[in-house]
């Protein structure tokens, strides 16, 4: 690892921290019977990727929803609520990591997200730490929404090296999902799972990268 210049960061699981048990649950409350087959760590309905690639807007998911549940009544509100009870926050100290590590590091951000959850986070960063994004930790970020693009899709991995001149050996990437991971590995780039309750600082720490 002595020989990495560049590192892409995801965010759920590795910077802001997410529970898919919470996900799965609120969607149950919601009527969907089969949530853990709805949306997972490993797999979710198609729903949720076109979401992420920004393919549907924010209406046509949350009307997907209403079909999903037989629910007409459901207000966005009582969606987004749901959606949104899978996002917790970011542990205490992991920003002043990441800005310590853009000084050693060209680091990027790489995301599978969503207009509702982007504008949740945007917000709670706001309100929480008073930053405007996450712009100012990273030398770029990607937001699948934005892209049209999302991992595990090779596209992603390969704008990402190639907008910015990027060797592939030369890049770690961390994430949460082995899927992922594994698209990255192939295009040659260096990979860590992060599994909790592993933490970035941690991980850092032991291999001596800062």
């Amino acid at each position: 690892m002595k020989n990495i210049k560049n590192i892409i960061f995801d965010y759920g699981n590795v910077i802001f921290n997410i529970s898919f048990e919470k996900a799965q649950q609120a969607w149950s409350e919601l009527g969907i019977s089969n949530s853990g087959d709805f949306f997972g760590h490993l797999k979710q309905d198609a729903i949720f990727d076109a979401f992420d690639r920004g393919e549907i807007t924010a209406a046509q998911f949350r009307n997907r929803i209403r079909e999903i549940t037989g629910d007409n009544k459901l207000t966005d509100a009582q969606i987004d609520k749901a959606w949104n009870g899978m996002l917790i926050g970011v542990a205490e100290g992991t920003h002043d990591l990441l800005l310590q590590l853009k000084d050693k590091y060209r680091t990027f951000l790489l995301s599978n997200i969503n207009a509702i959850h982007y504008e949740f986070i945007m917000n709670y960063l706001e309100k929480e730490f008073g930053f405007i994004g996450n712009d100012h930790l990273f030398e770029k970020t990607y937001y699948s929404h934005l892209t049209g693009k999302r991992k595990p899709e090779p596209g992603i991995f390969e704008q990402v090296l190639q907008e910015n001149g990027l060797k592939a050996e030369e890049t770690l990437f961390i994430d949460d999902s082995p899927q992922h991971l594994e698209a990255a590995n192939k295009l040659g780039i260096n990979i860590f799972l992060m599994t909790a309750p592993d933490t970035l600082q941690d991980y850092f720490k032991r291999n001596g990268l800062y």
